[in-house]
C-alpha cells in the first residue's frame, strides 16, 4: 500500500511526507479521489459565486445607474447558511491535511496555518453578521475568500513565490531612479500632477494631456515627448527587462522540483518494495532477486506521461476502398482542409468590405450565401471522408476532429434553417426580418462560425502550437491567480465606492466634455460586485483611465486616486509582465529536458531518511 501511494505521489508530483500506516493511506487515497477534489472544487466556486447574489445583488438587467432596477437581495440567512456549509468543507479539509501530515509537518507549513488562520476569521465575521441581522455594511470574510482557491493550487502559490522575488528588484529599481536628477526634475510637482503624468506614461489619450499645454507654447512639447520617450519607452520597458529576468529561471525551478518529487516518490516506493522478503499474493519472484536496474527499468515507465491510444481504423477489403482510405485519412488532406478554410475566410472579407458601406436595403447577400453554403457542404463532405477513412471511433478520439464535427453540423443546421425560412440564395437576397432573426443576422452568424472553425489551424503552426496545447493548464493556472486579486480588488471597491454616483444620476450633470458624466460611463461603478469586475477591467486597458480617477476622486474622496494606481500597478505593470514572462518561458519549455539535473543518489536516500513517518529497513 505505501508503494501504491508513492507511485501515485510520483505520477501527480506530491509531496511524500505523509502518514504511511495503513488507516492513513486509505484516508490519505480517499481525500485525493476525483470525488473528494471534484467536492472540494465545486465548494470554493460556490463560495467565490456568493459575491454575484449576495447584498449588494449583481441580478440586475443593467449596472447603469440612470436605468437600472431595484435589485432583488437573498434574506438574510440564506447566502449564510450556503457559506457555513462551505466553512464545514473547509474545516474537515485542513484537518484532514493537517492529519495527514503529522504535527512535526504542520507546523513547518505556512500554507495550512495561514488556512487555520483565515476560516477562523471568517467564522467570527459570520457570526458578526448574524448578530446584525445582516446588516453591516463591512464584511471582512468577502476579502479573504480568495485565499481558499489560492492554497488549494500549487501553481498559485509558486506564482506568489515568483512576485516576492521580483518586488525587491522593483522596489530597488525605483529607489535607483529617484535618486536620479533628470527623472526627479519630471516628478519634482509630484504631489500636484500625478494623475496627469500616469496618464501619460502609459500613453492612454496622451493627446488629452499634451493639448492644453502645447495650444500656449510649442515648446511644451519638447517636455511631454522627452517625459515619454524616458518613462515609458525607456523605464516601463526596463521594468518590463527587471520583471523577467526575475521571472526567467521560475519554470526551470519549477520544473526542478517536480522531477525531485517524481524521483524521491519512485525512489520511496523501491525502497519499501525491496524490504520485501516476498509477495506470495502476487506469485511472483522475491523482491530482493530483482536489481536495482529492473525496477529502474519498470518505474520509468510508470514515469512517463499517459499516452491515449486511439482506436484502430476500419479494415477494409475492397482495393478501391484502402486507397480511399489512404488519401482521405493522410494528412494532407487536413492541410486541404485548412487552405479551403483560408479561401473561405478571403472570400467572406471580400464580400464584407464590399458591401460595409450600402445600406441594409441595398444589400445583396446572393453571393455571400452561395459562397457559404459552397463551403458548408466542403466541410461536410471532408467530415464524412474523414468518418469514412479513420471509422466513426477514431475520429472522434481526436479533439481536433471533435470541434471540427461539432462547427460543421452547426453550420448545416443554420444554412438549412436559413434556406427553409428565406429560400435557397438567389440575386436579391435581401436581409428583410422573418423568424427569429434577419437573413443579415443569419449569415453573420454562420460567418462568425466559420472564422471560429478556422481556428483548428492554430495547432498546426509549430511558432505558437508548443503554447496552446501542452502548457494550456500553467496559463490557465495563471490566469487564475490573478482572479485572486482581481477578486479582492472588487470587493474593496465595493466596501470604498458603492453608491458614489447616484447623487449625480438622479439630477442632470452637466459637464465638459471627456468627464466621466458626458461620456456616459454610468455603467462603470462600483455598485455591486459583477459592476465592479467590468469597471476594474475597463481601468486595467488604460484606455480613458483618467476618467475613472477624476469621477470616483471628485465623487468619493481624492484618495480614491490612490486605489486605481495601485490598480494600474498590479494589473497592468506587475501582472501583464509576468504573463509575457511566462510566455516567453512556456516557449523555451521544450529546451528544459537538456538542462535539468538528475537527483543523485545521495540527495535521494538523505531525503528519504529525512521523512517523518516512513521507517526504511537499514
Amino acid at each position: 500500500n505505501q508503494a501504491i501511494v508513492f507511485i501515485e505521489d510520483a505520477i501527480q508530483y506530491r509531496s511524500i511526507n505523509h502518514r504511511v500506516d495503513s488507516k492513513s493511506l486509505w484516508l490519505y487515497r480517499w481525500y485525493y479521489s476525483r470525488t473528494c477534489q471534484w467536492i472540494l472544487s465545486l465548494t470554493i466556486t460556490v463560495i467565490l459565486a456568493l459575491a454575484f447574489i449576495e447584498e449588494p445583488s449583481s441580478l440586475t438587467v443593467t449596472s447603469d445607474v440612470r436605468y437600472r432596477l431595484p435589485a432583488w437581495n437573498p434574506p438574510c440567512g440564506l447566502t449564510e447558511s450556503i457559506e457555513l456549509l462551505c466553512f464545514l468543507v473547509f474545516v474537515v479539509d485542513v484537518s484532514v491535511k493537517s492529519y495527514l501530515i503529522g504535527w512535526k509537518e504542520f507546523w513547518k507549513n505556512k500554507w495550512l496555518m495561514a488556512y487555520i488562520l483565515t476560516l477562523i476569521v471568517s467564522l467570527a465575521d459570520w457570526i458578526v453578521s448574524l448578530s446584525f441581522i445582516c446588516k453591516e455594511s463591512v464584511r471582512i470574510r468577502r476579502l479573504l475568500r480568495p485565499f481558499f482557491l489560492l492554497q488549494n493550487s500549487s501553481m498559485m502559490k509558486k506564482t506568489l513565490k515568483s512576485i516576492n522575488s521580483t518586488l525587491p528588484e522593483m522596489a530597488r529599481w525605483v529607489i535607483d531612479n529617484q535618486q536620479d536628477k533628470e527623472w526627479a526634475v519630471y516628478f519634482r510637482n509630484l504631489p500636484d500632477s500625478l494623475t496627469s503624468l500616469l496618464v501619460l506614461l502609459t500613453t492612454a489619450n496622451n493627446p488629452d494631456v499634451m493639448i492644453p499645454a502645447y495650444s500656449k507654447n510649442r515648446a511644451y512639447s519638447i517636455f511631454f515627448i522627452l517625459f515619454t520617450v524616458l518613462g515609458n519607452l525607456f523605464l516601463m520597458n526596463l521594468l518590463t527587462a527587471i520583471i523577467y529576468n526575475q521571472f526567467r529561471g521560475y519554470l526551470l525551478k519549477s520544473v526542478q522540483s517536480s522531477l525531485f518529487r517524481r524521483r524521491l516518490g519512485i525512489r520511496a516506493a523501491f525502497e519499501v518494495l525491496s524490504s520485501l522478503k516476498e509477495t506470495p499474493s502476487l506469485k511472483m519472484c522475491s523482491c530482493d532477486q530483482l536489481s536495482a536496474a529492473q525496477f529502474q527499468k519498470l518505474f520509468e515507465e510508470l514515469d512517463k506521461d499517459a499516452i491515449k491510444q486511439h482506436p484502430p481504423s476500419p479494415e477494409y477489403q475492397s482495393h478501391f476502398m484502402q486507397k480511399m482510405q489512404f488519401a482521405f485519412g493522410h494528412a494532407y488532406f487536413g492541410y486541404l482542409g485548412n487552405v479551403v478554410a483560408l479561401a473561405n475566410i478571403i472570400s467572406i472579407c471580400v464580400v464584407l468590405v464590399m458591401d460595409a458601406d450600402k445600406q441594409p436595403s441595398e444589400r445583396d447577400d446572393f453571393f455571400l450565401g452561395a459562397i457559404n453554403c459552397f463551403f458548408i457542404l466542403y466541410y461536410l463532405l471532408e467530415m464524412l471522408l474523414k468518418i469514412l477513412a479513420m471509422g466513426l471511433k477514431r475520429y472522434l478520439s481526436y479533439p481536433s476532429n471533435r470541434f471540427d464535427g461539432l462547427l460543421t453540423v452547426i453550420l448545416l443546421i443554420l444554412e438549412i434553417a436559413t434556406f427553409a425560412v428565406y429560400g435557397f440564395p438567389h440575386p436579391g437576397w435581401r436581409p428583410e426580418f422573418m423568424g427569429l432573426l434577419s437573413l443579415w443576422d443569419m449569415v453573420r452568424l454562420v460567418n462568425m462560425l466559420i472564422v471560429f472553425r478556422f481556428l483548428r489551424i492554430i495547432p498546426n503552426m509549430k511558432v505558437i502550437a508548443f503554447p496552446t496545447t501542452t502548457q494550456i493548464s500553467l496559463l490557465v493556472n495563471r490566469l487564475c491567480s490573478f482572479q485572486v486579486v482581481f477578486y479582492a480588488f472588487a470587493i474593496t471597491g465595493i466596501m470604498l465606492f458603492k453608491g458614489s454616483k447616484q447623487n449625480c444620476s438622479e439630477r442632470i450633470c452637466f459637464s465638459k466634455c471627456g468627464t466621466y458624466e458626458q461620456l456616459e460611463y454610468w455603467p462603470n461603478n462600483f455598485d455591486d460586485f459583477a459592476a465592479a469586475v467590468v469597471t476594474l477591467w475597463n481601468v486595467m486597458v488604460v484606455n480613458n483611465w483618467q476618467v475613472f480617477l477624476d469621477a470616483f476622486s471628485r465623487y468619493s474622496s481624492p484618495w480614491a486616486k490612490i486605489y486605481f494606481v495601485a490598480w494600474w500597478l498590479i494589473s497592468s505593470v506587475i501582472w501583464v509582465n509576468l504573463f509575457v514572462a511566462l510566455l516567453l518561458e512556456v516557449r523555451k519549455r521544450v529546451y528544459l529536458v537538456d538542462v535539468l539535473e538528475e537527483p543523485t543518489e545521495e540527495e535521494l536516500m538523505e531525503k528519504l531518511h529525512q521523512h517523518p513517518h516512513l521507517q526504511l529497513c537499514r
